[in-house]
């Protein structure tokens, strides 16, 4: 197994235990989110290139992490809001580990982009965007019922995903676009991509149990499930199907 695939299963166990924890604590949250971007990282490096993870990292790590000092502190692109400081060590008034999420889903994302969009390559930046986005559907409501930031209006919002506002979706697609299109340009096919694409349907799966059954969420659960799904549910037919002509 290598490494990159040791990391993931290491960041399984981790998030495993989150329900057990009402939601998870500090540690389980930073380590999860360690795991899996240095999973990131290490697989793109091994797959595709040194230098592409060095694309990954600068893109979508420092690229997140401008564009949330920039929306900590004026409230663009994502609406007004601010860390509660108790999210570990921050630069740039953003926690250290935000820029790390950013990095740990937009390389899954740009892989699930990839595979159902190959017919149509101008498309994968928009498609990787809405993926990336879909995931925030499920992400955000934890991060704020755990205290870890809040905002400042949570009006009007997605039905069932209450007290985040419409506002961060529509930040997170504007940044995921820029993100997505970098790296579609900088970053070459990976030569394995059954990593990141496990790691995407492992993250929507294990995103709709644990807020229908252990976090209190399940209308956050139905609603995650069919905007993350609406990704996710194409790629497991495109994979079976292809799983199929392999076999035939």
């Amino acid at each position: 197994m290598s490494v990159a695939w040791l990391l993931f299963a290491a960041t399984v166990v981790v998030q495993t235990v989150f329900p057990f924890t009402d939601g998870g604590t500090l540690t389980l949250t930073m380590m999860s989110v360690a795991l899996l971007s240095a999973a990131a990282l290490v697989h793109v490096a091994s797959t595709v290139s040194p230098s592409s993870a060095v694309a990954l990292a600068a893109v979508a790590g420092a690229g997140g992490l401008a564009a949330e000092s920039v929306g900590v502190h004026t409230g663009f692109p994502f609406g007004g809001y601010e860390y509660t400081g108790t999210l570990g060590p921050e630069l740039l008034g953003v926690p250290v580990i935000v820029p790390m999420a950013w990095i740990m889903m937009a390389w899954p994302a740009l892989v699930v982009a990839r595979r159902l969009t190959s017919r149509h390559r101008w498309a994968t930046p928009i498609v990787g965007a809405l993926a990336l986005t879909a995931w925030d559907v499920f992400l955000d409501p934890q991060m704020v019922d755990q205290g870890y930031w809040r905002w400042e209006n949570t009006e009007p919002s997605i039905p069932g995903v209450d007290g985040i506002p419409l506002t961060n979706f529509a930040g997170w697609i504007l940044v995921s676009l820029v993100i997505m299109t970098l790296l579609d340009r900088l970053i070459g096919p990976s030569s394995l991509d059954a990593l990141p694409i496990t790691v995407y349907l492992w993250t929507y799966f294990s995103s709709v149990v644990a807020h229908a059954v252990f976090f209190g969420r399940p209308p956050v659960a139905l609603v995650g499930g069919v905007l993350m799904g609406a990704v996710a549910v194409p790629l497991i037919v495109t994979l079976i199907r292809g799983n199929n002509r392999v076999r035939k």
